[in-house]
């Protein structure tokens, strides 16, 4: 089908959109079509001529539909940075639907996920779009984290051969020294506000969400504890990256008969990890009380985030502990600020892998896992993030 451009990110101006821009004109290869767009085009064309090499603008917003169909159909892959997404995300959802559009975002809203999936899966399907959340660090450091420790656990084969013949029990565990951007903040805070939301979206989904024949898949919530093989405090964490994990196994057969997932924090001493457990306390009973909710959105401004020099000394690490009843690999991935730099890194990587790449067929939506696998691996490698094996024992 011809399109104007390959790829569009849309809401270049923030601060997250815009960074994701800059990696697309640092790594984006000769003849790539791409552009930005968003609702100040004047702004746009600015940035454009001074960070980005002059790409073409395109005037869109969030809450015109007309607009979002006619940039949904002008390009094969549509970027948005534009959120909470639970607010501004659906009618962009709805337009790359129809229009047969790839999407990426790096929602970490589960809410969201799950009431798109209700609404916009089935067109999506029908017209080939694949449909892709949580392409920043929730999720793909997860996602493709577990997917990278089994790929190893089955012996290093692309697409891992006939798969893993036996239960796996995977932990993943987050550590960093980051400050999480402002949009995260305000999307989190829009989810904890939201419990029971959450959960009836979650229910309405398993109804009618199709489960694997023949296997189990599940997320496992963990206890708090020390772990004797990687030597942290473990804190259960309660994000989106255990359901998209355990959606990339549902999919793909080569994760085995019965895959099991748990997700924590990670903390050295055991008075971070009870600091830790004080704050998100915290945080949940502020965000129940509307005047306090509000307080800590205009503290972290959406939009804004930390200097360049602040983003060079930040760093994560996953940890990714894959068992067996005969076998264990401990695999880690590596990288710098996780949300700025790197999900701008990872945001943009996902759209050139959708417009680019040689990937499995797949429409709907789908993973970061599912949907790219080894083709997305490859280049999140390419420009800086490791995913090393630790440990291999039986």
């Amino acid at each position: 089908m011809t399109r104007d451009y390959d790829v569009v990110v849309l809401g270049a101006s923030g601060f997250t959109g815009g960074l994701t821009a800059d990696h697309l004109a640092a790594r984006a290869p000769a003849g790539l079509r791409w552009a930005v767009a968003g609702r100040r085009r004047s702004a746009l064309e600015e940035m454009s001529a001074e960070r980005w090499g002059g790409v073409p603008v395109v005037e869109a917003d969030t809450t015109d539909a007309a607009s979002l169909a006619a940039l949904a159909a002008s390009t094969r892959v549509l970027v948005t940075t534009v959120g909470p997404y639970l607010r501004h995300g659906e009618p962009v959802v709805a337009a790359c639907a129809e229009a047969g559009t790839d999407y990426v975002d790096l929602t970490g809203e589960p809410e969201f996920v799950d009431r798109v999936y209700l609404a916009h899966h089935e067109t999506a399907r029908r017209t080939g779009a694949r449909i892709v959340h949580a392409c920043g660090f929730d999720s793909v450091p997860h996602d493709l984290g577990v997917y990278h420790a089994l790929r190893e656990l089955a012996g290093g084969v692309d697409g891992f051969g006939g798969g893993l013949q036996e239960p796996v029990r995977v932990r993943g565990v987050v550590r960093t020294n980051a400050t999480f951007s402002g949009g995260t903040f305000h999307s989190a805070l829009g989810q904890v506000s939201r419990p029971r939301q959450v959960r009836e979206a979650h229910r309405a989904r398993r109804r009618v969400e199709p489960r694997p024949q023949g296997r189990r898949v599940r997320a496992v919530a963990g206890r708090p504890g020390r772990d004797p093989l990687l030597g942290y405090w473990l804190l259960p964490l309660p994000t989106i990256d255990p359901a998209v994990v355990v959606r990339s196994a549902a999919a793909l057969p080569a994760y085995g008969p019965d895959v099991t997932y748990s997700h924590y924090a990670g903390t050295r001493t055991l008075r971070y990890a009870a600091g830790g457990v004080a704050g998100v306390a915290a945080l949940l009973v502020a965000a129940q009380v509307g005047p306090l909710r509000r307080r800590l959105e205009q503290r972290v401004p959406s939009g804004a985030g930390p200097s360049e020099r602040r983003r060079e000394r930040s760093w994560f690490s996953v940890d990714v502990v894959a068992e067996t009843p005969t076998r264990i690999v401990h695999t880690r991935v590596l990288g710098g600020d996780p949300g700025y730099t790197e999900t701008a890194r990872m945001l943009g990587e996902s759209a050139l892998c959708l417009a680019l790449d040689d990937n499995p067929p797949s429409a709907g939506s789908v993973t970061t896992a599912a949907a790219m696998g080894e083709a997305l691996l490859a280049r999140l490698q390419a420009v800086g993030l490791r995913f090393e094996v630790v440990a291999r024992s039986s």
